[in-house]
């Protein structure tokens, strides 16, 4: 996703909240000196941009469709390549040259944010060959399991604490992965890799914090991959298995557009969080999948069998037990702040 995750967001309230606000908080925090609090009402122009980010995540295999015949490697690569040129010219317009060059200099920075380059290059790569060759309801709940993953990985990685709730929901969707093991055939590795490499992604950008924007950590992701996927389209066209240049202007002007495509989605992320509580983001995240199952089932028409749908029931009721816990998080904050008096 993209879903850079997009669809990234692990759920506010949860002890993996601070290995997401890695993947999001970064856009809100640089772009805001004051993130909505767990109390705040959502405002409506929040909502629309939230509801822009997260619909034209989901909506991304549709558009995938429309770049064929390229394949999965040339998208990315197109992805990438575009991705940059689109940053440019939006850091031109912006005015924000100053605050990408600064985060160049900070070599930490840059070395983090080069592991988030290659962690989200697995990610696109993996969800575009799985929209390509009939995987889209795989990909879709990878990106439902991503909230367990970070939580998961909150757990392991940063030695945070859960909830009994919160563990209630972790062995349900173990018992999911389980079920739909059985109901595959084999281990469902297209939803664990999008969901690991994405919560990944989260795990490594939490250490840049709010020292660097959203479109400028995506510029340097991009330009940090640029190099290969620059490399990749050459290759591509001189073999002659590159779509690029050989299916007419439309094709090209549609594989460029893929950098927009990239790019708009956070930016309308970026105003929603600064608009959002976290809680009301958490659960906008859900938007992203729904949409892409959908069309999975109904446009793609992939088979959905019995015992898959047991599996994303499994899910789909962990996710509902760890948005109950979450929901309590305001009440929990208020207590605290009642008994700090």
């Amino acid at each position: 996703m993209a879903n850079e995750n997009s669809s990234g967001t692990s759920l506010p309230g949860s002890p993996a909240q601070s290995v997401a606000q890695g993947a999001t908080g970064t856009a809100s925090r640089a772009a805001s000196p004051a993130p909505s609090g767990p109390d705040e009402k959502p405002s409506g122009s929040g909502l629309l941009f939230g509801i822009g980010a997260y619909g034209i995540w989901g909506v991304l295999p549709l558009y995938f469709l429309l770049l064929e015949p390229a394949g999965p490697v040339e998208i990315v690569a197109a992805r990438v390549v575009f991705s940059l040129v689109f940053c440019v010219a939006l850091l031109t317009v912006m005015r924000s040259w100053g605050l990408a060059l600064t985060a160049v200099k900070d070599r930490r920075a840059v070395a983090t944010l080069t592991a988030a380059a290659l962690l989200i290059a697995v990610n696109w790569l993996v969800f575009a060959w799985a929209v390509l060759n009939g995987h889209a309801v795989e990909a879709a709940l990878g990106y439902f399991i991503n909230p367990l993953i970070s939580v998961l990985l909150g757990v392991l990685v940063l030695k945070e604490r859960l909830r009994p709730l919160q563990w209630t929901a972790m062995g349900v969707g173990f018992i999911a992965v389980l079920v739909l093991t059985f109901g595959y055939g084999t281990v469902p590795w297209v939803a664990l890799a999008l969901a690991f490499s994405f919560g990944l992604y989260g795990l490594v950008k939490k250490n840049i914090g709010g020292k660097v924007d959203a479109v400028s950590s995506l510029t340097i992701e991009t330009a940090v991959l640029t190099p290969v996927a620059a490399v990749v389209l050459v290759v591509l066209a001189a073999t002659g298995t590159g779509t690029l240049l050989t299916e007419g202007p439309a094709h090209f002007w549609l594989l460029a557009a893929s950098g927009i495509a990239t790019a708009v989605p956070l930016v309308f992320f970026g105003a929603a969080a600064r608009r959002l509580p976290l809680s009301t983001v958490g659960l906008l995240q859900y938007l992203a999948p729904v949409l892409q199952f959908t069309l999975a089932l109904l446009v793609f028409k992939e088979a959905m069998p019995a015992e898959r749908w047991a599996g994303f029931g499994l899910v789909w009721l962990a996710l509902l037990l760890l948005s109950i816990d979450m929901l309590g998080s305001p009440r929990r904050a208020r207590i605290r702040r009642a008994e700090a008096v």
